[in-house]
């Protein structure tokens, strides 16, 4: 199942994409594609005719995947060979920092360079979206609590993560450096997780190309690992890592200007376009 969200900003509604690749409304089955709606989406849409749903108009915008994300947690330097390139230790534990929620946009929405920015990134990863609420869940049982997998480009202002001290965070968190989707593909789609290829080209040029066979700490780990600390809300999502041939790691360092093309695309759950702008 491929389910997404269309229409203007604050106003988006949930849609099925059928095997056809058509838009199918489901604005009349489901208010949102979102955590109160995910725990049982999977049993009011599993005997459904998708030709029996309104078709929509394709050229609608798409927006986030999932809607009223609560949290949006990220995992850092979760592939070995990334870590490399960043001239950082590999861990011994994953690196959890939060990416606020503000930061979450379309998956072809313009990516916006933050004033005074020379340092903007790109990291493709792959999203894990939670389905039902986990807390204390253990490794063997971690993805019975996924509801499904997006794309995520985890956008990074260099500067403000690793130069002006503090935390991670605030050089992940600006407005449109969280783009997700174009889809939630339901987990039953997606065999393994651990095999899907990303890539991210800029300007036509691949800069990333991985697999998730290569993370440190994989899937089911990390819905465990997270759900020891916090309790995993549906809806939640986790960003889980990049693989090698970020900006930084290029030598010499290659960093985002206003005009710059992304596309970015993991395996099975599609691809989506950012054009970078100044920020507002």
């Amino acid at each position: 199942m491929k389910l997404l969200r269309v229409g203007p900003q604050g106003a988006e509604r949930p849609v099925l994409l059928d095997e056809q690749g058509q838009y199918r409304d489901l604005s009349g089955l489901i208010s949102d594609c979102d955590g109160a709606c995910l725990p049982d989406l999977m049993a009011v849409l599993q005997d459904l005719d998708p030709e029996t749903l309104p078709r929509l108009d394709k050229a609608s915008r798409i927006g986030p995947c999932v809607g009223g994300v609560g949290k949006l947690i990220c995992i850092g330097l979760n592939y070995a060979d990334h870590a490399a390139e960043a001239g950082m230790a590999l861990p011994a534990e994953p690196i959890v920092f939060m990416k606020a929620t503000s930061a979450l946009c379309g998956p072809h929405d313009p990516l916006e360079i933050p004033r005074g920015s020379e340092k903007t990134d790109w990291e493709v990863e792959l999203g894990v979206v939670i389905g039902r609420r986990a807390k204390y869940v253990s490794e063997a049982e971690a993805l019975d609590y996924v509801f499904g997998y997006c794309v995520v480009n985890d956008i990074s202002e260099r500067a403000l993560q690793l130069e002006r001290g503090g935390q991670w965070t605030k050089g992940k968190s600006h407005d449109s450096f969280a783009p997700i989707g174009p889809w939630l593909v339901s987990k039953d789609e997606i065999s393994d997780p651990q095999d899907l290829g990303l890539e991210l080209s800029v300007n036509g040029q691949r800069y990333q190309h991985g697999r998730t066979t290569t993370m440190v700490f994989g899937v089911a780990y990390l819905v465990s690992y997270l759900s020891q600390m916090m309790t995993l809300h549906p809806g939640d999502i986790i960003s889980t890592g990049t693989p090698p041939g970020v900006g930084m790691g290029q030598k010499p360092p290659v960093y985002l200007k206003p005009g710059d093309e992304l596309i970015a695309s993991v395996e099975g759950l599609g691809s989506q376009r950012q054009v970078c702008r100044p920020s507002d």
